[in-house]
């Protein structure tokens, strides 16, 4: 794992104190990479949102279509 030192105002990182107090957090380092990896995944969702946005339309999303997805959720789990 990687080490990066941050440098916050003191009114920051009582807040940072403060949220892992609220939180449960550990330590003010688990709390700051709990942000990292939300800020990750909100990205990835939003690119994942703009890449369905650009697609085509597809078929409707009807009751064959959802039998369709949950065949295939249960031949997954199989696997």
């Amino acid at each position: 794992m990687a080490i990066m030192n941050i440098s916050l105002p003191d009114s920051l990182e009582g807040f940072v104190d403060e949220q892992v107090a609220e939180r449960g957090s550990s330590t003010g380092s688990e709390y700051v990479r709990e942000l990292i990896r939300r800020d990750h995944d909100r990205q990835h969702l939003r690119k994942l949102l703009l890449v369905g946005a650009a697609s085509p339309p597809a078929g409707p999303a009807d009751e064959v279509w959802f039998e369709d997805l949950r065949e295939r959720a249960r031949n997954h789990a199989k696997k």
